[in-house]
């Protein structure tokens, strides 16, 4: 399975990005360990994970610490040995994915209309509020990884475009 893995860091002097080597990971918490290592005085430290244009994690430490795991979809798990090691582990989020498709919960439209195209198979799992604090509650997390025709990486583009460091995975993803 193909993948790109973006590890992006905020520290003192802001943004940065750096491309993650995944292969030969035996377990998430050594997939943690690699994004530590990336900048290990990082206050917040986030991996995006894209793979087969399909499937996208997103991994975040705080300090180097609580690692908290969200899924795009739980079929990620049973495509790949990747997916298994990344969210295989993972239940189901918090929030319901269906009240915030139909309403029960605050929607966040990609498309300007009341109700965004959906993929209805899509099972997001993990902790859909990782990214609430920066910008990306939960409600929207859901709605652009459920929007049909939003690839991982127009997901992942969306979230670090809100979050504050867009250019810095657009610049990393160009290299």
């Amino acid at each position: 399975m193909a993948y790109f893995a973006a590890a992006v860091t905020r520290g003192s002097a802001g943004w940065a990005a750096a491309e993650l080597d995944l292969n030969g990971a035996s377990d998430i918490e050594e997939v943690a360990e690699r994004l530590r290592d990336i900048d290990p005085d990082a206050d917040i430290s986030l991996l995006f994970v894209e793979a087969d244009d399909t499937y996208l994690a997103i991994l975040r430490l705080d300090a180097g610490e609580d690692l908290r795991i969200f899924g795009s979809d739980s079929a990620f798990a049973e495509e790949s040995r990747l997916g298994a090691l990344l969210v295989g582990d993972l239940k189901a989020p918090a929030m319901e994915f269906d009240d915030v498709l139909t309403g029960g919960g605050a929607t966040v439209s990609t498309t300007g209309s009341d109700q965004p195209a959906t993929d209805p198979d899509a099972d997001p799992v993990g902790d859909a509020d990782l990214l609430t604090d920066l910008g990306v509650p939960a409600p929207r997390l859901l709605v652009l990884c459920a929007h049909e025709g939003m690839l991982p990486a127009d997901v992942t583009a969306e979230v670090c475009q809100a979050i504050g460091c867009g250019d810095e995975v657009e610049e990393l993803r160009e290299a």
